[in-house]
């Protein structure tokens, strides 16, 4: 008797550890180091680059702000010595990886900007999921010409990380 006790306490031991590390899991989509280039001039356009990270896996199906009429989902490709870029429909975000939109790669793309983004001012911005719902994120804005959040280098041809998209 003793040990069955012993096994039953065990087993609800072992099933509380399985529900706190599903809850662990089941965290909110992280979003981090958004941020957007400041645009020159007159400029109609502008990129906006972040760190996404689900814990269970989702997919970044959209993203708005007040600061531009239109904002897509876009993929940036070299092929030999040209640039491609096209929109697409969403960005898969495997559980736990994190996804990096980055100049070169995965990236917003604001038109018709309402006013011309410019350095040290920030962006808001709603970036909508298929499981996790909409989060607001605010994108600083970096210097004309930057290639990472803070002003820090990037690979402008990079994508590495960048996950298939459907």
């Amino acid at each position: 008797m003793r040990s069955r006790r012993l096994a039953v306490a065990a087993s609800g031991g072992f099933f509380l550890i399985a529900v706190a590390s599903a809850a662990a899991q089941s965290g909110p989509v992280e979003v981090t180091n958004a941020w957007a280039r400041a645009t020159p001039g007159g400029a109609q356009a502008a990129a906006v680059y972040a760190t996404i990270t689900a814990p269970t896996g989702d997919r970044l199906t959209g993203v708005s702000t007040p600061a531009a009429e239109k904002a897509d989902l876009h993929s940036m490709t070299m092929d030999g010595s040209v640039m491609k870029m096209r929109e697409v429909d969403g960005i898969d975000l495997p559980a736990g990886r994190a996804v990096t939109l980055k100049p070169g790669g995965y990236h917003i793309m604001l038109t018709g900007l309402v006013h011309p983004l410019k350095e040290g001012q920030s962006v808001a911005l709603t970036f909508t999921f298929a499981k996790a719902g909409s989060r607001e994120v605010t994108a600083s804005v970096e210097k004309v010409g930057a290639m990472g959040f803070g002003g820090s280098p990037g690979d402008p041809h990079g994508g590495a990380d960048m996950p298939m998209h459907r």
